[in-house]
């Protein structure tokens, strides 16, 4: 089915504030890691920032260190991937309403959206691993309008909660790798939509 491995390749992994999932997208990163790829994480500035009742920040910061090296957290760091062409494919996981919002509209104000504007300006993937309280509220628009634009792809994503957060989805994070690998195919994964 994969004709791409993610051996050697060059993985942009923008983390933004949905803090709640830190604890399942650290496993994923470690596997994807472990299969070979090279992964520059990208901390948005929430991310990077903020203490939670769920993650210290300086602490989650450290995880991911252990996990890939180093982390990029601000814009001047992100800009050359565009112009230098420093990634094969730029993952948002978690990827926040805010963001998505955000991307939809053009706006570049954060390390991970510059990073992705950088990818896009290449013609190259970028993969949007959703995690929202108000997916099928206010930010159903942008998910509709990301949907449509050329070298954006999905990560599967369904209702994470629906009797107590009806309008939430949250995307299955195990599919992380098989969606990255069809991306740099230019497929999107399938179904998007799952239970």
């Amino acid at each position: 089915m994969f004709d791409i491995d993610l051996q050697g390749k060059r993985v942009g992994w923008g983390i933004t504030g949905s803090f709640c999932t830190f604890d399942q997208i650290l496993p994923v990163l470690e596997r994807v890691v472990e299969e070979g790829a090279q992964v520059t994480p990208i901390l948005s500035y929430a991310t990077s920032g903020w203490d939670t009742r769920f993650y210290d920040a300086g602490e989650f910061r450290q995880q991911v260190e252990a996990i890939t090296g180093s982390v990029w957290d601000t814009i001047p760091q992100v800009e050359p991937i565009g112009p230098r062409k420093l990634l094969d494919v730029m993952l948002v996981a978690p990827c926040t309403g805010n963001t998505l919002a955000k991307l939809a509209n053009g706006i570049t104000d954060t390390p991970v959206l510059m990073a992705a504007k950088s990818q896009l300006r290449n013609s190259l993937p970028v993969v949007l691993a959703i995690s929202t309280n108000d997916a099928l509220g206010n930010n159903a628009q942008n998910i509709g309008r990301l949907l449509n634009m050329r070298n954006i792809y999905f990560v599967p994503y369904g209702q994470d909660d629906p009797m107590g957060k009806p309008r939430s989805m949250t995307a299955q994070f195990d599919l992380i790798p098989e969606t990255l690998r069809l991306a740099m195919q230019g497929e999107q994964i399938q179904p998007i939509l799952v239970c």
